[in-house]
């Protein structure tokens, strides 16, 4: 028998705080709050596993960005059942599920439907602490900037999906980047959200669709400030540059360039189109101070991320990103 509940108020809603425009937070009578989020994609790589277990880290990725700990979620699955066998689903199942229990979060079922084209992921529910969710619009000038993770994941689709199979092979052309792409792609931002909330962050967002600099402009403009990224100092995928140079950019990407370049001041074509890659499953950016952030920095690298301080936020024009090589 379901229960109906009384109708939420609007002050329930902790405005501001999402970051992405796909997640939201909840407030509780209890001072904790509830995390929010949905999102699902069709393969990027053809190892079914492999899918599920990204789809599932992209799709808690908005949780972790927020501070929080995603406690249970429910699969969101479309699939072609007269193009693919149910066995290959069974396989992207499993690969969410080892997502999940390394996050500790609790599959609680789902839905799927007839689709044209197979689309996996989860709506995912997380909890945090009332005063220590992070946002995406209140960084402060003098911040330093942390990303967590490389960049390229969406070179890295657009590659796979133009080349042979052999390429991801071991003394293929993609092989370097492929390994380590999954290895990115397929770890979850735990630690991540970890760093960020012991560096006490001032606003933080994940780096997804909007690429690098989408989502900086984001938070810079959400902060009422402008920003700076050293270019030199991104880390990026092996052989990312020869992505670009052989034309595997995204059309995403490309739509991001096009609204950020009234944003922009200075950078090669080369790094605007790296750091506006639409990536999958990517890494967190915060802001917090300088001290902190070489200290977070420094303990996220000791457990194997690939993190480092590409830059700051400074005053000036909400949303104005400077590249400096």
């Amino acid at each position: 028998m379901l229960r109906h509940l009384p109708a939420a108020t609007h002050s329930d809603l902790l405005v501001g705080t999402e970051n992405s425009d796909d997640g939201a937070v909840w407030r509780r009578p209890d001072g904790t709050a509830l995390v929010a989020t949905a999102d699902f994609f069709t393969p990027i790589v053809d190892d079914p596993t492999v899918w599920g277990q990204i789809a599932a880290a992209n799709a808690a990725s908005d949780v972790y960005a927020m501070g929080g700990k995603p406690l249970f979620a429910l699969n969101l699955v479309a699939w072609p059942r007269e193009e693919l066998p149910l066995e290959l689903l069974s396989q992207v199942l499993a690969g969410g599920q080892d997502s999940a229990a390394s996050g500790g979060w609790v599959i609680a079922g789902g839905h799927t439907v007839d689709g044209p084209e197979p689309m996996y992921g989860m709506s995912v529910v997380g909890e945090v602490t009332e005063d220590a969710v992070l946002t995406n619009g209140g960084g402060q000038a003098g911040h330093a900037l942390v990303l967590t993770k490389p960049l390229g994941t969406g070179l890295l689709a657009t590659a796979l999906k133009r080349s042979e199979p052999e390429a991801i092979q071991d003394g293929g052309r993609l092989n370097q980047i492929y390994v380590a792409g999954v290895h990115e792609m397929t770890r979850l931002n735990e630690a991540a959200a970890e760093a960020a909330l012991q560096a006490d962050a001032s606003a933080a967002t994940d780096v997804t669709g909007f690429g690098l600099l989408g989502h900086l402009h984001e938070l810079a403009s959400a902060s009422g400030l402008s920003a700076f990224v050293e270019s030199a100092s991104v880390p990026v995928l092996p052989d990312v540059v020869g992505l670009v140079d052989d034309g595997f950019v995204a059309g995403g990407t490309e739509r991001n360039l096009d609204f950020l370049e009234p944003y922009l001041s200075d950078g090669s074509p080369t790094e605007r189109i790296i750091m506006s890659d639409a990536q999958t499953s990517g890494g967190l950016l915060f802001a917090c101070d300088p001290s902190a952030a070489e200290e977070a920095v420094t303990k996220l690298r000791d457990s194997g991320h690939l993190a480092a301080v590409i830059g700051g936020l400074e005053s000036g024009d909400p949303g104005q990103i400077s590249l400096r090589s």
